[in-house]
């Protein structure tokens, strides 16, 4: 199981390098404050950091690392993953259509009960102040352009 962990580690450090080397394409500092280029920066170089330092660690052990494990999740683990990603894919498409707070508010419906949340107020509540609040926050304090679909919602 070390080989796999490796593996994993020298494919994270190598994206890592990439968006290190992509990212000074773009301005680290412009006339407001940090560029386009600071945060991939950043989390290039954080992420390269732990990579490098994970893989140390696992090379140097005796053991393997976590015990025993494998690169494939059990099956409950897998059914979550799996409802995440058609979760993402279904709001995906939505996004358009219908616009963001509607489909965030169906994605953050479905999911907590997909992911084992039993409490039905809570996963409402939730999903109400994430969508409406969420769009709220980008749409009219950052004025970032989200979808508002076709209900004008």
């Amino acid at each position: 199981m070390k080989r796999n962990w490796q593996i994993m580690c020298v494919a994270f450090a190598a994206l890592s390098l990439a968006t290190l080397i992509l990212s000074f394409e773009y301005p680290y500092i412009d006339r407001l404050g940090p560029g386009p280029g600071f945060f991939p920066r950043w989390m290039a170089v954080i992420t390269g950091g732990l990579s490098i330092a994970l893989f140390c660690q696992i090379t140097f052990t005796k053991s393997a690392p976590y015990g025993e494990n494998t690169l494939l999740p059990n099956r409950e683990g897998g059914k979550r993953i799996f409802a995440i990603l058609i979760a993402l894919a279904v709001c995906l498409a939505l996004l358009d259509p219908l616009g963001f707070r509607i489909s965030l508010l169906l994605f953050l419906l479905f999911l907590p009960p997909a992911l084992g949340a039993r409490n039905w107020w809570a996963t409402a509540a939730f999903a109400v102040a994430g969508s409406f609040g969420v769009f709220h926050a980008f749409y009219y304090w950052l004025k970032v352009p989200l979808p508002i679909g076709i209900f004008g919602i």
